[in-house]
């Protein structure tokens, strides 16, 4: 089973790498990007696990090493892998 993470910042919390990433976007010409948002894309591959326990695991990793739960969210899918 792939898990696949996504890890961005909670609303209100400064996004100030996503704000550099925006202005460099406009310097290059490209006016029209109004907004940025950086985050992380992690994929943890599991074996052995039912369904159910894998959703368990994978959010237990997310808040206590993948994601910081006070500034960020996370959410995820889990594909069978065949």
């Amino acid at each position: 089973m792939l898990a696949k993470i996504h890890v961005t910042l909670k609303d209100g919390v400064l996004d100030t790498q996503g704000k550099a990433v925006h202005h460099a976007l406009n310097d290059l010409g490209y006016e029209e990007v109004q907004g940025v948002n950086l985050g992380k894309y992690v994929e943890v591959q599991l074996d052995g696990l039912s369904q159910a326990e894998a959703e368990d695991r994978v959010r237990e990793m997310c808040q206590k090493l993948l994601a910081n739960p006070v500034i960020e969210s996370y959410r995820f899918t889990l594909d069978s892998q065949e």
